[in-house]
């Protein structure tokens, strides 16, 4: 298996003017996936024909976003929402086990996911290895090989690739990247991440605080009986078994144990250090570690500071990067240098700072900034997050959070839990998928799967 995931945007643009970014962004783009297999025998007007598996919370949503075309397949592991959703669409066929979706695979062109993270991949690879389009709900895998898998899996393929990382459509990120890559505050050393979502692992005192949805702070010993209509040994999946309990589903509850999900870095990561990872052209960390309460056997911490390095990238200085979460925050704020916003990215150049969030952006300190004019926008307007996708299967143009992109996104994410859990300062080598000074890490880059399960 080739280990090499140099992300797709690897382009080294700093001050480029509008034909260039165009032209470079092109390549880029073509350079991620080769030459995408279309839809057979399709057009433009020609309805893709989607299996959606995952068809509750996040599916439904992502369900929405591609309701213009022919939905021919319903799967979750949950009755009721299938047959809601049958309500809309009554010439789809309904399954619970995702598996049985493949047996057939002459029904659909494409497939949407929308599981819990810890059964993406299994859903994922078939759709790739089939030469099926794939749409997948971040974070995009539960772990490190996993996503390396997937990368790899997707390159062959050629097929178009997407993860939900809707806010990487909206204007106000295509604006910034833009003041970034021209200099707007010159060469950025450091970028700093946070969001107040304060889900995981808390003393009873932070969980008062925070009015967190899931009391359980140790696995119960107990168990619930099984909602009617679920299939909770399907929704276990490759995870270690255990009996059904509240405390674990319906979602978001189940995100917060490792099992089946890794807590606030990955999932918030997917949005929030994509912004960086875009603008600043990113790719594997030199070294990741992190801070925090002593790890939990069995829950994801709700507070969190991982710091990532990343090497010089042609005229791109070395750079240092922070994620906080919960009620770790940026010493910027503490000392009243920056804006006290409850989740945002701040990147620190060497003639200013700019501060942003999902739907705005300020450069900083604002009185050196009040005569500055920002570049006329050169990244192109988004056809919208789910639109791209679609058109990208009809027509073979990539998109712009495919899985050569947002693979390598999701694995430096997962890592920011890696050296959490595993207590130590990684030295990574993306080659190898090794920390190459920590063996304990090991488990936590690629785990074992129950038995039965295999992602092959």
């Amino acid at each position: 298996m080739n280990q090499s995931f140099t992300p797709a945007s690897s382009f080294l643009l700093s001050r480029l003017n509008r034909r260039q970014f165009l032209r470079r962004s092109a390549l880029a783009g073509a350079a991620a996936w080769g030459a995408p297999a279309l839809l057979r025998g399709s057009g433009l007007n020609d309805k893709l024909n989607i299996a959606i598996i995952g068809v509750g919370g996040r599916g439904g949503a992502n369900m929405g976003g591609v309701a213009s075309e022919n939905i021919v397949a319903l799967c979750d592991v949950y009755e009721p929402p299938v047959n809601k959703a049958g309500q809309n669409h009554p010439q789809a066929k309904k399954y619970k086990d995702f598996r049985r979706v493949f047996d057939d695979a002459k029904d659909f062109d494409a497939v949407v996911v929308s599981t819990c993270e810890h059964t993406h991949p299994f859903a994922v690879l078939p759709a790739l290895k089939l030469g099926k389009h794939v749409y997948c709900e971040k974070p995009l895998t539960h772990g490190v090989w996993e996503a390396q898998v997937l990368i790899d899996a997707a390159r062959q393929a050629k097929v178009a690739t997407q993860m939900g990382t809707q806010i990487h459509a909206s204007d106000n990120y295509r604006r910034v990247v833009e003041l970034i890559r021209t200099g707007a505050i010159g060469p950025v050393r450091e970028a700093h991440v946070w969001v107040g979502r304060a889900w995981g692992w808390q003393s009873e005192e932070e969980a008062k605080a925070h009015q967190d949805i899931v009391s359980a702070r140790e696995r119960p010993s107990g168990s619930s009986p099984v909602p009617q209509g679920l299939d909770w040994e399907m929704w276990i999946g490759p995870a270690p078994f255990r009996p059904f309990h509240e405390v674990y589903w319906p979602g978001p509850k189940w995100y917060r144990w490792w099992d089946f999900g890794n807590g606030t870095m990955s999932d918030l990561g997917s949005h929030w250090i994509d912004l960086p990872w875009w603008a600043l052209q990113l790719d594997h960390p030199l070294t990741i570690e992190a801070e925090g309460p002593p790890p939990h056997r069995e829950i994801a911490p709700a507070s969190m500071h991982a710091i990532y390095t990343y090497g010089a990238r042609g005229d791109r200085p070395a750079l240092t990067l922070h994620w906080y979460q919960g009620v770790m925050k940026p010493k910027a704020i503490a000392e009243g240098k920056i804006p006290p916003w409850g989740s945002g990215v701040l990147f620190v150049g060497d003639k200013g700072m700019l501060l942003a969030d999902y739907a705005k952006h300020v450069l900083l300190p604002e009185e050196k900034f009040k005569d500055f004019k920002a570049p006329e926008p050169f990244i192109p307007k988004s056809k919208g997050h789910y639109q791209e996708w679609i058109h990208a299967c009809k027509t073979g143009e990539p998109t712009t959070c495919n899985f050569l992109y947002s693979g390598p996104l999701t694995i430096a994410n997962h890592l920011g839990n890696v050296a959490y859990r595993a207590g130590a300062k990684l030295e990574w080598d993306p080659m190898n998928l090794k920390a190459k000074n920590c063996p304990a890490a090991a488990p936590f880059i690629r785990r074992e799967y129950r038995q039965g399960w295999a992602l092959v």
